[in-house]
């Protein structure tokens, strides 16, 4: 199956992502909220902001692959989700404000997501 394969890419990213949330909390001594420290914030905004978007993501990704769309199609969005979190991931590691990583993660999350809400329900009309 290969939404297993992006499902289990994007929980590393995340595990990966709240692990750099824990050792914050550890480093400034926060354990719960962000403390008013702005490394910490971030932190939990990149790990909060996967944890909300993956899951629908990868359950769109579930839906083309049993729905029989072409395998290279589901892998072309499960690459793609998996480099749109990570872009956004290092985008806002790297920056409170806007940035190229954040911004193109973003733009590539929801766009994916529309694509792919878009095929489900074209797929359901014409019975795929």
């Amino acid at each position: 199956m290969i939404t297993l394969l992006y499902a289990a890419l994007c929980t590393l990213l995340i595990l990966a992502l709240a692990g750099r949330v824990i050792a914050a909390r550890w480093k400034h001594k926060v354990g719960l909220g962000d403390g008013g420290n702005s490394e910490l914030n971030r932190r939990v905004r990149a790990h909060a902001n996967a944890v909300e978007y993956v899951p629908l993501a990868l359950i769109l990704l579930g839906g083309m692959e049993l729905n029989g769309y072409p395998d290279w199609l589901v892998h072309a969005f499960g690459i793609a989700l998996f480099v749109s979190r990570l872009l956004h991931a290092w985008g806002l590691a790297t920056s409170a404000g806007t940035s190229p990583g954040r911004f193109l993660g973003t733009v590539l999350t929801l766009l994916l997501m529309v694509a792919m809400c878009v095929m489900a329900i074209i797929g359901f009309v014409a019975g795929l």
